[in-house]
């Protein structure tokens, strides 16, 4: 009677917690989820920026507009650098 040896049992690599909080591209999202929450608070509870004219009219702006062109490019760069996948040797 004959008996088949099984292969010799390969090593499985452990998969650790913390591993997966070392993903670039969790960082990144969370990132871009706190820019855009901050866009919101500024957005509902920020202040008005109000302007005078010379011939005394005035304009009420709310600052969300200074604070979205800032939040656009910060995303633009923090999904650039968070989300690009480099081949690795």
């Amino acid at each position: 009677m004959t008996t088949l040896s099984h292969e010799p049992a390969r090593a499985v690599a452990e998969k650790r917690w913390w591993s997966e909080l070392l993903v670039s591209e969790m960082w990144a999202f969370l990132a871009i989820a706190m820019i855009w929450l901050s866009v919101l608070f500024t957005a509902v509870y920020g202040p008005n920026i109000e302007t005078q004219g010379v011939a005394g009219d005035t304009e009420t702006w709310p600052s969300v507009v200074i604070v979205v062109p800032f939040a656009f490019f910060a995303t633009w760069v923090v999904a650039r650098n968070g989300f690009r996948h480099t081949q690795k040797d």
